[in-house]
């Protein structure tokens, strides 16, 4: 029942795609931005920051018009080729750990975004998908595609494994120490192998990515409305997309860290969290939680460890159960007064891939006052959170792979 194509991606030439490819833009800091700008003249960063060539900041219509220019240079240039036919893309992520990531970039359809075939557990902010949308229209491409997941399919597995016995298009190595494989599926027979087991999964999951899906989805309505000769053939009618086995993703979870303690004595605070918890002071010794529904807590120099008292707390939704909503509708909420987990700037959110001791350093360092950790959610919660059309938490999940932007561009 899902609807996934094969497209043709415009991408970097073999020898340039390593200088090309970066992480997401956010992702830098300003010293590593600007370091690879002064000496990297191939990295997509130029396309996206393009006002680095006049060394301003521009912003708005003005930027986005010049993301544009700077893309159709790097065409003109002979930097971006784009495949002549529809291919499906293997893109393989070997970690600095090990753990491999195989997958398949492709077109996914609006049509079941909107039929939630592909479905989401995130809400989005209305403001931040009306700039992308604006800002894909201007630019005409998309360049990071939206995490998708699905269960484990036979087919789809026999024809990657099959492929990476080749020799790849693309291999390349980032300074994370990451190592990034692509393969072209450009047969009619892998193709339509490829379209007809994905015609066949009943249901997609939106693992990261919900902005990104969104704002395609108000593009789509866009240009169709523009469009007095639509067919919904048209490429606006899909977004660049990489699925990904569920059983090959890697969930980790975000860490709270809180400024204060709302007016609350540390006494206050610990007495009026005896109420849901059963509390462990465990001293200097980091603690790490194993178990759901059990949270590490760092404050004043020492850790705890906070186990929920199951019968003060109600599991209604598969939301219910998870541990992030859990903190929320107990502590944070509640005892420390924080409604607005996206707005709110007493909060802050690290990454699971950070270990304790990151979280330890920042309360030590007195930019917060406690830190909570937890184990990550699992993907069966994340998929039943989505069934139930409920929503999690913002920053609920970290999950991985991360890829590159570059290296496959979609355009409309």
């Amino acid at each position: 029942m899902s609807k996934i194509l094969p497209f043709k991606a415009v991408r970097p030439t073999r020898d340039k795609v390593s200088l090309v490819a970066s992480r997401s833009y956010q992702s830098y800091t300003q010293a590593e931005r600007e370091a690879r700008l002064d000496y990297n003249p191939f990295s997509f960063l130029h396309i996206v920051n393009p006002g680095y060539k006049y060394d301003k900041e521009i912003s708005g219509e003005a930027r986005y018009n010049l993301v544009k220019n700077r893309y159709l240079e790097f065409k003109e240039d002979g930097i971006f080729i784009q495949d002549q036919s529809p291919c499906y893309y293997i893109y393989k992520i070997v970690d600095r750990d090990d753990q491999e990531f195989n997958g398949i970039v492709a077109a996914a359809s609006v049509e079941d975004y909107n039929n939630n075939i592909i479905k989401k557990h995130e809400d989005t902010i209305a403001s931040r998908e009306v700039v992308f949308k604006d800002y894909l229209k201007t630019v005409g491409f998309n360049a990071e595609p939206v995490l998708l997941t699905y269960p484990k399919n036979n087919t789809i597995s026999a024809i990657i494994k099959e492929k990476q016995k080749e020799r790849a298009e693309f291999e390349f190595t980032t300074t994370y120490r990451d190592t990034h494989y692509l393969w072209l599926i450009d047969n009619p027979e892998d193709i339509n192998a490829i379209s007809d087991a994905f015609s066949n999964i009943k249901t997609l999951y939106i693992a990261d990515g919900h902005h990104r899906s969104s704002s395609s989805k108000l593009l789509c309505e866009d240009l169709k409305s523009n469009n007095l000769k639509h067919t919904g053939n048209e490429t606006y009618n899909y977004f660049m997309s990489y699925l990904i086995c569920e059983e090959e993703l890697k969930i980790n979870q975000f860490n709270r860290l809180v400024k204060d303690l709302n007016g609350l004595s540390k006494e206050e605070f610990l007495i009026q969290l005896d109420t849901m918890f059963r509390i462990e002071n465990r001293s200097i010794m980091p603690y790490q939680p194993s178990k759901q529904h059990h949270f590490s807590m760092y404050l004043d120099g020492e850790f705890y460890s906070l186990y929920l008292r199951k019968s003060n707390y109600i599991f209604n939704t598969a939301l219910d159960q998870l541990d992030a909503q859990i903190l929320y509708k107990t502590i944070l909420e509640p005892i420390l007064g924080i409604t607005d987990l996206r707005n709110d700037n007493r909060i802050m959110y690290l990454s699971g891939k950070k270990d304790i001791v990151n979280l330890k350093s920042m309360v030590d360092s007195n930019t917060f006052k406690v830190g909570f950790g937890m184990i990550p959610a699992t993907i069966e919660q994340m998929k039943l959170i989505a069934d139930q059309n409920l929503t999690m938490p913002p920053k609920s999940t970290y999950i991985e792979p991360k890829l590159r932007s570059g290296v496959t561009i979609y355009e409309f």
